[in-house]
């Protein structure tokens, strides 16, 4: 573990918009300066059992920030709406390996760069680790789901450690850029095994948004992974 952090120089923090206040997303922004990206959680009712947010909403948002936003499409046959989102101002669009099948998933992943965004692809809790394998060519970003998708308030799926520290070997082995996100159930808590594992953008929402003192949050993360970031290169 203690290579696979020394090798993460930075480390990105990103914000779930979805455990914020959507009445005033403004004013969200503004309560997490220290946030690298924003996440945006986008589900149809379909692929997942909950529905929440679209292009509107990122189109919203943008207006807000010039921050990186990260849209995560829990959405069935997400090439359908890859244009939508790039034209409303996404700049990484990750969809799901589930949620189509595998010639259309590399063709959803070939429109999003074709629109001039980062593609990521995200693997639920139940898709083995090695699934990532024909697609690591054509990703910007694997996203590690360490809860089920969809559901939140779920308490961290301990298994998901453990494939976020194979695909990180998947990723160094390949020698390719490629970021390595883990989402759901991660708090003060449990934030420093996902660090150990190799993840270098970490999602948080209701352990962020949830506090009165939101951006607290993110710095206190920060010292966490600056100081085993430290430890490591000190051994």
């Amino acid at each position: 573990m203690g290579s696979q952090i020394r090798q993460q120089t930075r480390i990105f923090f990103s914000p779930s918009i979805y455990a914020a206040d959507f009445s005033n997303l403004e004013n969200e922004v503004q309560r997490i300066p220290s946030a690298d990206w924003l996440h945006v959680d986008i589900m149809d009712g379909m692929f997942v059992p909950n529905f929440s947010m679209g292009y509107p909403q990122i189109t919203a948002l943008r207006k807000h920030t010039h921050k990186l936003i990260d849209a995560h499409l829990m959405i069935e046959t997400p090439i359908r709406y890859i244009k939508n989102f790039a034209d409303a101002g996404a700049d990484l669009i990750t969809v799901h390996l589930e949620s189509d099948t595998p010639d259309k998933i590399k063709d959803t992943l070939q429109l999003i760069h074709l629109q001039g965004k980062k593609a990521g692809l995200a693997l639920s809790p139940d898709t083995p680790a090695e699934a990532v394998l024909p697609y690591l060519n054509c990703c910007d970003l694997i996203l590690v789901m360490m809860i089920h998708p969809g559901i939140p308030g779920q308490c961290l799926i301990k298994g998901m450690v453990k494939k976020v520290e194979k695909i990180r070997t998947y990723i160094d082995s390949a020698n390719i850029e490629c970021y390595l996100e883990a989402d759901g159930g991660i708090n003060l808590n449990t934030v420093r095994e996902v660090f150990r594992a190799g993840a270098n953008v970490i999602v948080s929402g209701n352990a962020v948004f949830g506090n009165k003192n939101a951006d607290d949050v993110i710095q206190k993360m920060r010292g966490i992974w600056e100081s085993e970031y430290e430890l490591c290169n000190r051994s």
